[in-house]
C-alpha cells in the first residue's frame, strides 16, 4: 500500500511541476519578446529596401506601431 501512495504522489508532483514550468516559461518568453522584439526599425528598413520600396520614417513608424499593436493583442 505504501508504494501505491509513493507512485500516486510522484505522478501528481510530476504533473504539477510540468504545468507550473509551462506557465513560468511562457511568461518569461513573453516578457523577453516584449523587451527584445524580433524585428526592429533597422531590420524593417532593410526588408522594405529589398522589396523595392523607398521607406520613409513615417512609413517605418506606422509599420512598427502596427506590429506592436498586433503583439499586444495576443
Amino acid at each position: 500500500m505504501d508504494w501505491l501512495w509513493f507512485v500516486l504522489v510522484g505522478v501528481v508532483c510530476l504533473l504539477a511541476g510540468a504545468a507550473l514550468g509551462f506557465f513560468i516559461a511562457r511568461k518569461t518568453m513573453m516578457n523577453y519578446l516584449k523587451k527584445n522584439p524580433p524585428i526592429d526599425e533597422q531590420m524593417l528598413r532593410v526588408m522594405m529596401t529589398q522589396m523595392g520600396q523607398n521607406p520613409s520614417q513615417k512609413k517605418i513608424n506606422q509599420m512598427m506601431k502596427a506590429m506592436q499593436k498586433q503583439q499586444d493583442k495576443k
